[in-house]
């Protein structure tokens, strides 16, 4: 990242001026260098969600959401889906370049003997009720690993990095499959080494140990494309939450687990479930023109799901990739007499048309897609989040290792803008009249204490 010039930001109210670096980078907008802000001016920045704030430098991944660009260390997604494998991909987030054919293999084989886990770990998803949400599942198992690995939790030492980077590349699969199997109550599957990575996984998701499982090739190149594009995607809610907690020093079981946490969050990972809530919401074919006009009234709650894109202003380079394989899982595992395949199609079709959605630039997204596969190849709608836990975990470890290995990394510590009560002095109990001033709701400001279990 160079320093090329600076900005003068000057103070109006007494005069005083400071420059600030403007720092750049390989691609998109500079940055100014406001580290110093608060020490020579006594400000701090006030950016709610972060929309105008980078939060640190990466060499990973790169967004231009207006020209609808995405790049995994320089690569064009597109490149990437059309020609490669989500395990080569995988190469390239954690080593920064493409892996030769030796290497691949070499990296191939040391993921795919790392996928066991522990039988011990058994014991702990028995603890869950039956019915429990994967994803609770997934962020208390992954979070337990650093009890079962010691020998890879020493943040400062390089190999521990790259070893737990791969034990969480390798065991995520093996970790949700589980936690389906858990929840529907059949037995855990263990992994085969033939298999590839999206073959291991559908396997040890679907297979039963009383008949033979062979998985279909459709649905390993449709997994595996999946898995590519949800790999990484710079400084999302769930890598800047890895980030933050690993800038603690945290071991990354831990700082991977928080991730999954950030991503259980609908308006992050439970998008896709959000597509097909709407798509039963909608219901029929002949209810699609009703349902846009009241996505188009600003006074209606109705949000046309998988559409747009917070960061990209353009068609989601993602979703023209996807586009494609979902119509071929469609065509070849899709229930013909599934209704809401057909519903999607027309609303895609009809939305793509629609002057209002074209305008505004509120194309199809990855959401919009994903889901539709994943119903396809039968996978439960809660689980649609522990698939996107599975892929992303490769970004995860990749902006974890990046992290920790910077010189002079520092903890996270974002500050506040505070708006409370003022300095006041404490009131004897007897002298108080209410402690909840304002309160409209809730049962401890009607003074209705109960317990909960």
């Amino acid at each position: 990242m160079t320093n090329k010039h600076t900005l003068t930001v000057t103070d109006n109210a007494t005069g005083k001026s400071v420059e600030l670096p403007v720092r750049e980078g390989t691609h998109g907008p500079a940055a100014v260098d406001i580290s110093t802000l608060y020490r020579d001016m006594g400000y701090f920045t006030y950016d709610p969600g972060f929309v105008s704030t980078g939060s640190c430098r990466s060499a990973i991944t790169y967004i231009d959401g207006e020209q609808g660009v995405l790049l995994y260390r320089g690569y064009p997604i597109e490149q990437l889906a059309e020609r490669s494998s989500f395990l080569e991909v995988a190469f390239l987030l954690l080593y920064g370049e493409l892996p030769t054919h030796e290497q691949l293999n070499r990296f191939s084989g040391v993921i795919t003997h790392h996928t066991m886990i522990n039988e011990s770990l058994k014991s702990f998803y028995r603890g869950f009720y039956h019915d429990a949400h994967p994803m609770a599942i997934m962020v208390g198992v992954v979070g337990s690993l650093s009890a079962f690995y010691h020998d890879s939790t020493d943040i400062r030492n390089p190999r521990h990095r790259e070893v737990a980077a791969h034990r969480l590349i390798a065991k995520m699969p093996t970790i949700a499959a589980a936690s389906h199997k858990h929840s529907v109550g059949t037995p855990f599957i263990y992994p085969k080494n033939e298999l590839s990575y999206a073959g291991n996984f559908l396997r040890m998701m679907f297979s039963l140990p009383t008949e033979d499982y062979a998985v279909d090739p459709v649905a390993e190149k449709a997994l595996d494309l999946i898995f590519i594009l949800h790999a990484d995607h710079e400084q999302n809610a769930s890598t800047s939450t890895v980030r933050l907690a690993g800038s603690s020093g945290a071991n990354p079981f831990a700082c991977i687990a928080s991730g999954i946490a950030a991503l259980w969050g609908p308006a992050h990972g439970g998008a896709n479930e959000a597509v097909l809530r709407m798509l039963a919401q909608i219901g029929e074919v002949k209810n699609i023109p009703s349902y846009l006009a009241k996505a188009k009234d600003k006074n209606d709650g109705f949000r046309l799901m998988g559409f747009g894109h917070r960061v990209y202003k353009n068609y989601d380079p993602r979703a023209k990739i996807i586009r494609e394989m979902c119509h071929q899982v469609l065509a070849k595992l899709g229930d013909a007499n599934d209704p809401m395949f057909e519903l999607a199609l027309r609303l895609e079709e009809v939305a793509l048309k629609d002057d209002y959605f074209v305008e505004r630039k509120l194309y199809p997204n990855v959401d919009f897609y994903s889901g539709l596969i994943y119903k396809a190849l039968g996978i439960p709608t809660n689980m649609f989040t522990v698939m996107f836990a599975i892929a992303r975990t490769v970004g995860w470890v990749a902006q974890w290792m990046e992290m920790i290995g910077e010189p002079n990394q520092k903890i996270g510590r974002p500050r506040q803008v505070y708006d409370g009560s003022p300095q006041r002095d404490y009131q004897p109990l007897e002298e108080r009249r209410s402690a909840i001033i304002g309160a409209t709701e809730g049962s401890f400001a009607n003074g209705e204490l109960r317990g909960t279990d």
